[in-house]
C-alpha cells in the first residue's frame, strides 16, 4: 500500500521552503494514499489538511495534532469516525462521499467542543431514516450539517425525538453492518478466485501447464514472433471487457479493486514502454558492400549549398527551434555527415570530398536550424 512519505510531504510544502515542522497547511489530495501515518509526529503544527480523494480506509495519527482546524478527507474508503479526540481545535471536518454507515461513531466528536461544520453527504448513513435529527441530538456543537444551517428549533425537536430516533438508527446500523460483513466476505472470494487464475495462466504461459494443454504442443520455433503479443492482446482486451462489465457493488473493496488493476495496467504499459525504448532499432547505414546510404529517419527538411567562393560546402538541417542541443550528434566524414537527432539519423553523401578536422557546426540564431559548415579537401582553380 501507499502511505505518506516525507519525500511526498516535503514536495508539497514547497510554499514553505519545503520545511515541514513548522507546516500549517498541507494538499495531499489525489496522491493514491492508503495509509495515514506520520503527519502527528513530522507537522505537529498542522492547521488545514486536505487528504481529500485518496484511498484511505481508517482515520488515525492525526490524533495529536491539537492546532487542527480543518480536516478533508472527502472522497475515501472511511467506515466510521474514530480518533479525532485529539484534535482540540477542530472546527470543520469534510467526511464526503466516504462508506460511514456506522452512524453511532460520530458520538465520538462529543469531545470537539469547537467543531461548527460537518459533511457526511454521500455516505450510506445519510440514507437512514432519522439521520439528520441524530446527527443534530448528538452533537450539540454544530452550527452546519452537509452545508445546511442547524436551527435552534430543530434541535429542540430532535433532543424531544432522541430516544426514539436512537434506537431506529441503531437497528438500521445493525443491518447494514451485516450487509458489509457479507460484501468483505465476497470480496475475499473474488480477490482469491482472481489470484488462482492468475497463478493458472502464468503457469500455462511458462508451459507447466498438464500435458494435454494446447501450450504444450505448440512449438515457440513454429509460432511467429508478433504472435504472442498479438494473443495477449487479445486476452487483456477480454479480461479489461469483464472487469468494466461485471456487475460490482460499489464499497471500498471494489474501488481499491478498480484503483489497483488500473495501476497495474499502467505499469504493464510503462514497462513495455520502456522495453521499446531499450530496444533501439537498427537502421541500415551503410550496406554490406561497404556502400553509405542516403537516409533521413527523423524527416527533416535540409538544404546542401555548395558556397564555390569559400570553397565549402553547407548543409542545413531544419531541426525544431526549441529541441536541445544536447540532443544533436554531428560526425562529419571525408565522404558523407552523419547527425544523429534525438537518436535518430540523419545521413547525407557529399558531392565532393570534405575535410571533417576543419568543419563546424552551430545553432542559427534566427531559425534554430542546425548548420554544418565543411570546408572542401580540393580547391578548384
Amino acid at each position: 500500500f501507499l502511505s505518506v512519505t516525507e519525500d511526498l510531504v516535503r514536495r508539497r510544502a514547497e510554499h514553505n521552503n519545503c520545511e515541514i515542522f513548522s507546516l500549517e497547511e498541507i494538499s495531499l489530495h489525489q496522491q493514491e494514499i492508503e495509509k495515514l501515518e506520520y503527519l502527528d509526529k513530522w507537522c505537529r503544527d498542522l492547521k488545514i489538511l486536505y487528504l481529500q480523494n485518496n484511498l484511505i480506509p481508517k482515520i488515525e495519527n492525526v490524533g495529536k495534532l491539537k492546532k487542527l482546524e480543518y480536516l478533508n478527507v472527502a472522497l475515501n474508503n472511511i467506515e466510521r469516525i474514530e480518533n479525532l479526540e485529539g484534535c482540540e481545535e477542530l472546527k470543520k471536518l469534510d467526511l464526503t462521499a466516504n462508506f460511514i454507515g456506522e452512524l453511532s461513531s460520530i458520538e465520538s466528536l462529543k469531545y470537539n467542543i469547537h467543531l461548527k461544520e460537518l459533511f457526511l453527504v454521500g455516505n450510506p448513513c445519510t440514507e437512514f431514516e432519522g439521520y439528520r435529527q441524530f446527527v443534530v441530538a448528538t452533537l450539540h456543537q454544530l452550527k452546519y450539517l452537509d452545508s445546511k444551517e442547524i436551527e435552534r428549533s430543530e434541535r429542540i425537536k430532535a433532543l424531544q425525538n432522541f430516544p426514539e430516533v436512537k434506537q431506529k438508527i441503531r437497528e438500521q446500523e445493525e443491518a447494514y453492518l451485516l450487509k458489509r460483513a457479507r460484501e468483505k466476505e465476497e470480496a475475499q472470494r473474488k480477490m482469491q478466485e482472481r489470484k488462482d487464475k492468475k497463478q493458472k495462466q502464468m503457469i500455462s504461459k511458462f508451459g507447466f501447464d498438464s500435458p494435454d494443454s494446447p501450450q504444450e504442443k505448440k512449438s515457440p520455433q513454429a509460432e511467429g514472433e508478433g504472435e504472442p503479443e498479438m494473443c495477449r492482446t487479445v486476452e487483456d482486451d477480454e479480461e479489461d471487457r469483464r472487469f468494466w462489465e461485471e456487475p460490482t457493488p460499489y464499497t471500498p473493496e471494489s474501488r481499491l479493486e478498480t484503483h489497483r488493476y488500473i495501476e497495474e495496467k499502467r505499469r504493464a504499459k510503462d514497462n513495455t514502454r520502456e522495453s521499446k525504448k531499450r530496444e533501439k532499432p537498427s537502421w541500415t547505414l551503410v550496406t554490406a558492400e561497404g556502400k553509405v546510404l542516403n537516409v533521413n529517419v527523423p524527416k527533416l527538411h535540409f538544404s546542401l549549398k555548395d558556397d564555390e567562393e569559400n570553397n565549402q560546402i553547407i548543409l542545413e538541417l531544419a531541426v525544431y527551434r526549441h529541441l536541445d542541443t544536447s540532443l544533436l550528434e554531428v560526425d562529419v566524414q571525408p565522404t558523407y555527415i552523419r547527425v544523429l537527432v534525438k537518436g535518430k539519423p540523419f545521413q547525407f553523401v557529399l558531392p565532393e570530398e570534405v575535410k571533417p578536422d576543419s568543419s563546424s557546426a552551430k545553432r542559427s540564431q534566427t531559425t534554430g536550424h542546425l548548420v554544418v559548415t565543411m570546408p572542401k579537401v580540393c580547391k578548384i582553380v
